[in-house]
């Protein structure tokens, strides 16, 4: 604001230069400038209260009205262009300067365009758009503190950790009580958090958790746990993580991860609950009042913010949420199965003897060979030693089946004994396919090699009085106990 008119009223009224400086805010310099100007360019008094502003200082410096006026920014269209992906103060600023000289006006240099864009930030109270875009970045961590959860006969408490989720630009949040901190409810815990926002960022940026990010040097690429770069595959997020020691990287969530600690976990301090659900929906009734709570310094709260904001900025759910999934490396055995937790899955028979990569869920097993998938399996679940084999990765002239098969060993059998025919007989009725028995009574029958036929037929003979249907592990164990 101008002051060249409070200027000379107090000087007309016989003020010091020193007075009228401290009085007004101004610098000693300003008020002798505008009392030499006033000197050479007479003002009556009569004249000097009808005048306003801009004729004052026309009057008092002629030769600035010669210099064009700098072309004022549109701030309300520059705030909008920021909320835009890859829109920064930089590019607006270089496209309002194009602007500008097309017109043949002066434009604002750099520095003076931020500060006016700050200045008008500050005076509508709005948010700054310079580090955070809507439905940019969403930050995750686990909050320090640890919730008891009870056992209802013992009475006794484990830990259980809280999951907190940010999006920095709203400081929108999300959080949810999980049993560990292992890699299976660090997964679950952003498949439910995604479907609480109803969307996904462009970036999801955890903290250097072994659980998602396996290394993060100074100089190289990070290193994703593969579980986890499925996720962000799944959900068409980019993973960032945070810069190892360096905390301002994801300042919103360590931020809410301090808030929701006194507001949640503080709040249900004096609650005892017995499981995981029970604790989760009292969480969630104090995260959505946290969440409701109106800002102190702006108008508006989190989840005004969100819905009004950036809500719409956040990329589409997938059509299916993401499946958690498991990798192990296995060896294709002989008869042409893997092992997974004790149950088995057939393989096309060409990698017999080749080590393939498994991915398994809860429903299914997916088996890849040089990052090609091979074959896939519906997941088995009870007993042990269960088999599941798809009968197009049977060799069809396998030397394994040209120079095995049952009538062979049944009559390898005989030469022992009966009891060890019982056995091998007992062992082919357990399996649907043939093919399946060949390696148990394989080993079965070598056992000859090293205790001679005559043990093993008595080993045969006892266990079949003790045990149903006998296996080779049972006849091994008693002759080892024979020895």
């Amino acid at each position: 604001m101008s002051k060249e008119k409070p200027i000379l009223q107090m000087l007309r009224d016989g003020y010091s230069q020193r007075h009228i400086a401290s009085f007004l805010h101004v610098s000693r310099n300003t008020v002798a400038r505008v009392a030499k100007a006033a000197s050479e360019h007479q003002l009556p008094n009569d004249v000097l209260e009808s005048m306003d502003e801009v004729e004052i200082r026309h009057t008092l410096f002629p030769e600035e009205a010669l210099i064009p006026t700098l072309v004022t920014p549109d701030f309300p269209y520059i705030h909008k262009e920021l909320l835009k992906n890859g829109v920064t103060l930089k590019l607006l600023w270089q496209e309002y300067v194009d602007t500008c000289r097309n017109t043949g006006k002066p434009p604002y240099g750099y520095s003076q365009y931020c500060k006016l864009y700050q200045d008008y930030v500050t005076q509508h109270k709005l948010t700054m758009h310079i580090q955070h875009k809507p439905g940019d970045k969403l930050m995750v961590d686990w909050a320090g503190t640890a919730l008891p959860l009870y056992d209802k006969t013992t009475g006794n408490s484990r830990k259980v950790y809280l999951f907190v989720a940010t999006l920095p630009f709203s400081m929108y949040c999300y959080a949810q009580a999980c049993g560990t901190m292992k890699e299976e409810d660090w997964i679950n815990a952003h498949i439910a958090m995604y479907e609480f926002f109803g969307g996904v960022t462009r970036i999801l940026t955890p903290d250097n958790l072994k659980v998602g990010i396996l290394s993060n040097r100074k100089y190289e690429d990070p290193v994703v746990n593969r579980s986890y770069q499925e996720l962000a595959d799944h959900y068409h997020t980019a993973l960032l993580p945070a810069r190892v020691l360096a905390p301002r990287d994801k300042a919103a969530v360590e931020g809410s991860v301090g808030n929701l600690t006194s507001h949640i976990i503080a709040r249900l301090r004096n609650r005892k609950f017995f499981d995981l659900h029970t604790m989760n929906t009292a969480i969630r009734k104090e995260l959505d009042r946290f969440n409701d709570t109106p800002f102190q310094k702006k108008d508006g709260s989190r989840h005004s913010v969100f819905l009004e904001e950036e809500a719409t900025f956040l990329q589409p759910l997938p059509k299916y949420p993401y499946e958690f999934a498991q990798w192990k490396s296995a060896t294709v055995q002989l008869n042409y199965h893997i092992a997974i937790d004790f149950q088995n899955y057939s393989v096309p028979y060409e990698y017999v003897r080749k080590k393939v990569d498994v991915r398994y869920t809860k429903n299914s097993i997916e088996v890849y060979y040089k990052g090609n998938r091979i074959c896939s399996h519906k997941r088995l679940y009870g007993r042990r030693g269960q088999y599941s084999t798809v009968v197009e990765h049977m060799p069809v002239n396998h030397q394994l089946y040209s120079e095995w098969d049952q009538k062979r060993f049944l009559k390898w059998a005989d030469g022992i004994g009966e009891a060890t025919h019982q056995v091998i007989q007992g062992i082919f009725d357990s399996y649907r396919i043939e093919e399946q028995a060949y390696k148990s009574c394989l080993s079965l029958l070598k056992l000859a090699d090293k205790y001679s036929t005559e043990r093993l037929e008595h080993a045969c003979r006892a266990a079949l009085e003790r045990i149903p249907s006998p296996r080779y592990k049972n006849i091994r164990l008693i002759l080892e106990s024979l020895q």
